[in-house]
Order: structure tokens, then sequence, then C-alpha cells
């Protein structure tokens, strides 16, 4: 499989977001405006390549019995650097997005691509699997960020869309907004797609990794 295919599955076919449907906490928590949207997308994105790349790297080192403590361990010390730099340079966006940075450490995206496709694949392959995935969830994240936005509070990115004259629906920059907003963008990906969603998860993934591992090959 090309590195643009596998980029190309993370944004289109298996976006963790719409297809996959992981990582729901953060993208119905964090996507009450696009900027904390995108900022969420690229925490999570380089968080992604750098462990997928360290995990490809110790994959014939780190042993089954210990495989998931590992990645745990992998994961963290990677959200602790983004965490650090958020914090040094983008002071802002660490506030808004609190408590959800942290977690990344038990996001579903970040460790069922670790256990999907780092453990199983090269180092080259699990970096474009990392950023494929990645920019999948940023988009969509910046997608439900930007509509909650506009709807909600009349901007986008904080510049202001339109005046006093109309009143902002504030209900979607709410807890039921954001899970109306998700709900809808899954069905119009699920309309416009061939492969329909049935099941969540690593499962509902057709990818070669998927197949390699059901049929024990995978790690070989």
């Amino acid at each position: 499989m090309s590195l643009l295919h596998i980029i190309k599955n993370g944004i289109v076919d298996e976006n963790p977001t719409t297809r996959l449907v992981l990582g729901t906490c953060p993208t119905l928590a964090v996507t009450t405006s696009a900027i904390n949207g995108l900022g969420m997308g690229i925490s999570t994105m380089a968080v992604l390549i750098g462990s997928n790349i360290v995990i490809s790297l110790l994959r014939r080192v780190i042993p089954d019995t210990v495989r998931i403590p590992a990645y745990i361990t992998v994961i963290a010390g990677f959200v602790t650097i983004v965490q650090l730099l958020l914090k040094a340079y983008v002071p802002e966006i660490d506030k808004a997005l609190g408590i959800f940075i942290p977690l990344i450490v038990v996001n579903c995206i970040i460790l069922a691509r670790a256990e999907a496709f780092a453990n199983k694949n090269s180092v080259i392959d699990s970096a474009a699997d990392g950023l494929g995935m990645g920019i999948g969830f940023t988009i969509m994240l910046i997608i439900m960020g930007g509509a909650r936005e506009i709807l909600g509070n009349g901007s986008i990115f904080g510049i202001a869309l339109y005046g006093s004259a109309v009143s902002p629906a504030l209900a979607m920059i709410l807890p039921p907004g954001g899970f109306l907003a998700f709900g809808i963008l899954i069905g119009v990906v699920n309309v416009f797609s061939k492969k329909k969603i049935t099941t969540i998860g690593c499962t509902s993934c057709g990818a070669p990794c998927k197949r390699k591992y059901d049929s024990g090959e995978g790690g070989k």
C-alpha cells in the first residue's frame, strides 16, 4: 500500500471521527469553536505521528505481555511534550482545551493506531498513517467547530459574521448542539459514502492491517 493511499485512508476511508467513530469525547467537548478544533486536531496529530514512529521502531523489542503499558508510556511522553509547547507558545489554546490535552493519552484513536497499525508496519508507513489519521481528525473537528461557532456564536475563528440583528442559536455551543452536529456530520458522510457505517471502532475498518490481524498474520 502506497504512502498516499495510507494517508487517504486516514482522511477519507477510515476517518477516525466519521468512519471509525473514535475520539468522540474530545470531538463533542472541544468543538465549540473552530480554533479549538484546530488546536485539538493538531495536538492529536503530533502525538499520533510521534507515537506511531516510536512504537513501530520498538515493535520487535516490546514483549506482547506488556505492549499496552509500553504504548501508554510512549504516548504519555509525547502528550507531555505537546502540552508544554502549548503552554509556552499558545497558552490561550492550552487554557481553552484544558483537561482534554492530557486526556490524549487515553484517546482511542492513538491507542487504536498503535495496536492496529504501528505495531505491524514499517516506520515510514506508520508515520504516514499517523499523518493521515491526524489530518482526518483535524478536518472534522474544524468542520464541527466552525459550524457550531457560526450558528451558536455568529462568528468563525473569532471573526463576527453578522450583527445584532440576528440572534445566534446558543444551544449549538452547548452539549446538545455538539451531539446534534456530530450526528448530522456522520449522517452526511454516511449518505455520500459507498461503504456504510454499520459498526464502530476498528471493527468497521476493512484495511489490510485489520485483515492481517484477524487472520493471525499481524506482527510477522
